[in-house]
């Protein structure tokens, strides 16, 4: 059983690493431990390698978004639900990109091989409950729609964002047409 200090402070540790490495991911260590409060030891005790806390904070996050999808079904219908995830995954794997200069290309394969299955079941979810009440087709596809966002992240952000018309056109293309 982890103390609860011991929590506070790998929690600590993985929000000042995302706000550090997102910023600028040459941040060093030493900086992200004063940045989140603690010291060089407690954070090398946590994340023995840089490598180690970045993969953290990829997790963390898919982690985060995973969990988000029951909620946004319980509030909203299907498609709207599946707009608002659609849109938070974008705006992550578009920190990640950020983070992809402090990862080896094992490290990458990784993330995506420990991603893929947490997204696409949450994707299944958010999909199933459209297929159940009609407003999505019933070929809809989880692994072809995390295919086709990818576009998404990789759209540039600016002069305008073009990823939310992007998505309209993949949601247009997922409804249920009567």
């Amino acid at each position: 059983m982890v103390r609860s200090d011991a929590r506070e402070n790998k929690a600590r540790i993985l929000a000042a690493a995302r706000e550090a490495l997102t910023a600028d991911g040459s941040t060093s260590m030493n900086q992200i431990a004063q940045r989140a409060g603690v010291g060089a030891g407690t954070l090398y005790r946590n994340f023995p390698t840089r490598e180690a806390l970045v993969l953290a904070v990829y997790q963390d996050e898919v982690t985060r978004i995973v969990g988000t999808a029951p909620d946004l079904l319980a509030k909203m219908p299907p498609l709207e639900a599946l707009r608002h995830w659609t849109t938070d995954l974008v705006e992550a794997m578009r920190r990640k990109h950020g983070l992809g200069d402090a990862l080896s290309p094992g490290a990458h394969q990784t993330i995506s091989e420990q991603s893929y299955g947490p997204v696409v079941a949450a994707i299944t979810e958010l999909l199933d409950a459209g297929k159940k009440d009609g407003s999505i087709r019933a070929d809809a596809d989880p692994g072809d729609f995390l295919q086709l966002t990818g576009a998404l992240w990789r759209a540039a952000a600016t002069p305008q964002d073009r990823a939310p018309h992007m998505l309209a056109l993949i949601l247009d293309g997922l409804r249920t047409h009567r």
